[in-house]
């Protein structure tokens, strides 16, 4: 075996080649998206991706620019907006909003933890497990998105909802839930239909407990 080196198959210098130049493009676009993740732009460069492990569907341009005008609308100029499991409008928030206006994404996946003190880690069944400097009543609008489609997990995030809102609730989750919503959040179902960029199986529908100015308009 002492001319195993020997024996060992080499690379043509045109095959070492393009596996250098494969080599340095992966690491181009390794540092490429830590970089994203550092600057806060992972949804304009698409790395955060849907988990659907995690019950995540990401709304569509449409549905996140009409909720993100209805919450600015309710929420003014210096308010504070929550987005509780809906990252998707926290992101276009963040390309709307005024500065003085403060959105906050409560969400399980730490992939969001790029966002830095507008994350806060939510798992909904833990409803009432926040950060301490969270207040109670400290959100203008509160806008929910419930991961999963059943009562248990609408009423423990509807536990949630009212600890955080001065009052204004919009609710996003599944036409099914209509007489929970209005028993849970005293949110009735609006003319807007939420879409996603991926097809869904089950029918949407936004809910709100005030007379918003933009989702109770047929599109």
């Amino acid at each position: 075996m002492s001319d195993s080196d020997d024996d060992a198959p080499q690379l043509s210098a045109h095959a070492l080649a393009a596996l250098q130049e494969f080599y340095a493009e992966q690491s181009e676009k390794v540092n490429e998206e830590q970089q994203a993740m550092e600057d806060g732009q992972a949804s304009k460069t698409g790395i955060i991706q849907e988990d659907w492990q995690l019950s995540q569907f990401w709304y569509d341009e449409q549905t996140s620019e009409v909720l993100a005008k209805e919450v600015l609308a309710a929420a003014g100029e210096n308010g504070r907006i929550a987005c509780v499991s809906c990252p998707t409008l926290y992101q276009k928030l963040q390309t709307m909003k005024p500065a003085s206006c403060k959105a906050t994404v409560f969400e399980f996946d730490h992939r969001f933890a790029t966002y830095k003190e507008d994350f806060v880690f939510y798992d909904y069944n833990k409803p009432l497990e926040l950060p301490k400097e969270i207040e109670s009543q400290s959100y203008d609008v509160v806008v929910a998105d419930p991961p999963f489609l059943n009562e248990e997990c609408l009423a423990k995030t509807a536990e949630t909802v009212k600890y955080l809102t001065k009052g204004k609730v919009i609710l996003c989750t599944g036409a099914v839930m209509e007489t929970q919503a209005k028993e849970l959040l005293d949110a009735s179902v609006c003319l807007f239909i939420p879409s996603h960029t991926n097809k869904l199986g089950n029918e949407f529908r936004c809910y709100a407990n005030y007379q918003t100015q933009y989702l109770c308009h047929p599109r």
